[in-house]
């Protein structure tokens, strides 16, 4: 085979070799991009998460108090009522 026949195949070669490495590299570049994205949405998720959860625990705080108050007052209401009662039955 004559030198310039081997030269270009070897040039070709190298070609081949180099495009493989910069597809395989662009791909790396994604795969990393893509998860960098999917941790970011899994912080945003988690930190979602925790909002909610806080969130949850003051509205289950503020119906507990709510419900305490509600009997509080029916109590009350039932005492002067029966108060009243017991006036008008004088």
């Amino acid at each position: 085979m004559p030198a310039e026949k081997t030269i270009e195949m070897a040039i070709s070669q190298l070609n081949a070799a180099i495009n493989g490495l910069e597809s395989a590299v662009d791909a790396r570049i994604e795969r990393q991009r893509e998860s960098h994205d999917a941790e970011n949405e899994v912080r945003r998720v988690h930190a979602d998460r925790a909002r909610l959860a806080h969130e949850l625990d003051q509205s289950q705080f503020r119906a507990n108090r709510l419900e305490e108050v509600n009997r509080e007052v029916s109590r009350r209401l039932v005492t002067a009522m029966e108060t009243i009662r017991a006036v008008l039955d004088r």
